[in-house]
């Protein structure tokens, strides 16, 4: 097989074992608020769980993303998927011979959640590599992730809402532990990484430095780049109030205005198909469009998911807005994917994006817990609609020009004087 074939091939792997990792994670988003509600916990424990479920993000990404330099890409995306899958496990296995508190299922949640980032990562910056030996543009190859992150949404949603519809939530657990091991057998067994590099599981001793120096490296990069820090900035208040939307508020509201798991799992699955369509689309003809202005015009209708429920819309409505928020949804990750590996050297790709991905995820754990307190506090209603406003603000900061124009590609006219600016020496794709 040519080098373009055996490559393609890994990247279908890649796909596949993404899709099957997120797949897992979907399936325990979803399972465990209605877990909590099925065991007699309120507004205030789901919230709780929302947020056990984010934090390890926190910790993981940027502590993960080191060891994923230095254990190697490949076997930090296989060995991440083992041990979220067995920690998983435990939830029901431990549920029907001992009894599970409400704090060992915060323990355990939190514990299956803290390599999943370091693993994402790994498949993440295996991407370069594979791309470039398959001859695909960068937007397309970062689309096509997104767009299995997005299929992960559109399986797992009404799978989950299938499963704890019709067995309960311990037995939709047993699923994602599952789809982890699934995983880690696709990406083990069918990836081969394109060249002999740290990121394709060379040794450790490779990597010159120790582990604080090397996390110290990578946040000396984050500092020191003008776009990094308020792209960085933008996704933390919008990954906060998608995590309050997404892990407590359309819980709620599902229970107590719609159908319950049935209707959330509908709008989950309408969001995440239309994502993946978007996705797949915009990866196709992103390469040829600015990413400024694209970016703005669709973190802005992402916003109607806020204002539906604000709305008090029943499912055939917000179904209708949930597909439109998400084909613009599909498109903002190809974008910010692009703009991230063209601006992070090779060699510190895992750590950089570790950190990246934990500063834009940092408030998500306090979003899911605030939107449990503000919805017992001031309701849904009026939990929704500060949301939406909040949302809507942030979103249009990119307009204003100064850092952001630093979006567009470095090969656009009047673009490389900026990227090659003193602080900023960097290695471009």
């Amino acid at each position: 097989m040519s080098t373009p074939g055996r490559a393609r091939l890994s990247l279908t792997a890649l796909l596949m074992a993404h899709t099957l990792s997120r797949t897992g994670n979907v399936v325990t988003l979803f399972a465990i608020p209605f877990l909590v509600l099925e065991t007699g916990g309120g507004a205030i424990q789901v919230g709780i769980a929302a947020a056990a479920t984010t934090a390890p993000v926190v910790l993981g990404a940027p502590l993960g993303g080191v060891l994923v330099d230095r254990i190697g890409y490949l076997r930090s995306s296989v060995g991440s998927d083992v041990v979220s899958g067995m920690t998983i496990a435990l939830i029901p296995v431990l549920a029907a011979l001992i009894g599970l508190p409400f704090p060992a299922l915060l323990a355990l949640v939190f514990l299956s959640g803290l390599l999943d980032t370091p693993g994402e990562t790994a498949r993440r910056v295996l991407l370069p590599d594979l791309f470039t030996k398959a001859r695909i543009p960068l937007e397309r190859s970062v689309g096509f992730l997104d767009g299995a992150t997005r299929a992960a949404t559109l399986i797992g949603a009404p799978l989950a809402a299938l499963l704890v519809a019709s067995l309960g939530a311990f037995p939709a657990l047993l699923v994602t532990a599952g789809a982890f091991a699934l995983s880690a057998l696709v990406a083990g067994v069918l990836i081969r990484p394109a060249a002999p590099s740290p990121s394709t599981d060379a040794v450790a001793d490779a990597i010159p430095g120790g582990y604080w120096v090397d996390l110290r490296d990578g946040l000396r990069f984050v500092r020191s780049d003008r776009l990094l820090r308020p792209l960085i900035l933008l996704v933390l208040v919008t990954n906060t109030l998608n995590a309050a939307r997404g892990g407590t508020l359309l819980p709620l509201y599902a229970s107590q205005e719609l159908a319950g798991p049935a209707s959330l799992g509908v709008l989950a699955g309408s969001f995440g198909g239309a994502a993946l369509i978007g996705s797949i689309v915009f990866g196709f003809i992103a390469h040829r469009l600015p990413r400024r202005v694209p970016f703005v015009i669709c973190y802005t209708l992402i916003t109607g998911s806020s204002l539906g429920p604000a709305l008090g819309l029943d499912t055939p409505w917000l179904v209708g807005v949930f597909i439109l928020s998400g084909l613009a949804a599909g498109a903002i990750n190809p974008i910010i994917g692009a703009v991230e590996l063209e601006r992070i050297p090779p060699h510190l790709r895992a750590r950089v994006l570790g950190l990246i991905t934990a500063g834009a995820w940092a408030g998500m754990p306090l979003g899911g817990l605030l939107g449990g307190f503000a919805a017992n506090s001031f309701g849904l209603t009026a939990t929704f609609t500060a949301a939406f406003v909040i949302y809507l603000a942030v979103t249009l900061t990119p307009l204003r020009g100064g850092p952001w124009k630093l979006m567009e590609r470095t090969d656009a006219p009047g673009n490389r004087t900026e990227r090659e600016s003193p602080g900023q020496d960097q290695s471009v794709l």
